[in-house]
């Protein structure tokens, strides 16, 4: 019996070896990783005046691509909305979904589909115009409020006006660029999203100086990617490039001197984050130095957020929980040992 279970399990195990090294084997004979995005999410995914890419999700999936592929520029951007980028995740047609994608219970466990670690902690808000008077969402009451369809946003504006028995009217979207235009047009009295994304919308208003994003929030949004379930290596692929990047901040390697660290660094966790020691990129299938290529391709994760979110931006975001564990923050990498 015992020659049995042995037997089964092996054979369990190599099918299971051979299903999650599905997606690698698929990036690298196509030379290219197809990465989902939203349509245009300013500081996240936006292209740029030569339709390239840029954000905070963009700069991951370039990680990812500079991890695997030892090329930065081997991405394929696929813009999806709300209510198709999960079944494009699902049907094979990407990769992977970096696509301000909040992380619930359900999703982790009714469509699927695998949640890998946070990348960006945040919280649904309301965008109104000044001259409204509004200042929290008590004072919302009757108001007719723009939201994104297929988002969590709209379960969570219902359950919080009804918990506050507030009267509201909501006008629903299926694309986000035009509930932005709906909400500019005053359409709605009100619009709410994630307040990140808030933020980034205000930047490309007609007017900016008209509207404000308020303080309060009324969810937690913890966004992250999402890869298909059974497809363990690549889970494990893109889950340690995450926290080679936070990893990288905690230890002072950036972009400008993550080479000169590979070769002149003494400290064990460096070394092994940039592949001198601990054969860590030959456990997941990869060249050892696949940290290195990630980290000179996007920076380290504190880089990639001032960036495109931070105080470098358009955005001005201050860290908040985003920031690092031992400066106040969620950010917290797994030991590379």
């Amino acid at each position: 019996m015992r020659r049995f279970i042995t037997a089964a399990a092996a054979a369990v195990a190599l099918w299971a070896g051979a299903a999650s090294a599905a997606t690698l084997e698929t990036v690298r004979g196509r030379g290219q990783l197809i990465c989902g995005v939203s349509q245009g999410f300013s500081g996240f995914s936006l292209p740029d005046s030569r339709g390239e890419y840029r954000g905070l999700d963009a700069d991951y999936c370039r990680a990812v691509a500079a991890a695997v592929l030892g090329d930065a520029t081997k991405v394929r951007f696929v813009a999806l909305t709300a209510q198709n980028r999960f079944t494009a995740l699902q049907s094979g047609e990407i990769d992977v979904l970096f696509r301000n994608s909040t992380q619930t219970f359900q999703r982790g466990n009714t469509i699927g589909l695998r949640q890998l670690p946070v990348n960006f902690y945040d919280g649904q808000g309301f965008a109104v115009r000044r001259d409204a008077n509004v200042r929290r969402v008590a004072d919302l009451g009757g108001a007719t409020v723009c939201v994104a369809q297929g988002t969590t946003h709209e379960l969570n504006l219902a359950d919080t006006f009804r918990a506050r028995r507030l009267s509201f009217t909501p006008v629903v979207f299926e694309r986000i660029d035009t509930m932005y235009a709906a909400f500019f047009a005053g359409r709605c009295d009100a619009m709410t999203q994630d307040a990140s994304a808030l933020a980034g919308a205000l930047t490309v208003a007609p007017n900016p100086a008209l509207y404000a994003v308020l303080e309060e929030t009324i969810s937690k949004e913890p966004l992250g990617p999402f890869v298909r379930n059974g497809d363990d290596v690549w889970a494990n692929i893109v889950t340690t490039v995450h926290y080679g990047l936070i990893e990288a901040e905690e230890y002072g390697v950036t972009q400008a001197n993550a080479a000169q660290q590979a070769t002149a660094s003494t400290d064990a966790t460096v070394q092994r984050l940039l592949g001198r020691s601990g054969e860590f990129g030959t456990r997941l299938g990869l060249d050892n130095g696949f940290m290195l290529a990630a980290i000179r391709a996007v920076g380290n994760y504190g880089e990639v957020f001032e960036r495109n979110v931070g105080q470098g931006s358009t955005l001005r975001l201050a860290r908040g929980l985003n920031g690092l564990w031992n400066r106040g923050g969620l950010m917290y990498a797994i030991p590379f040992r």
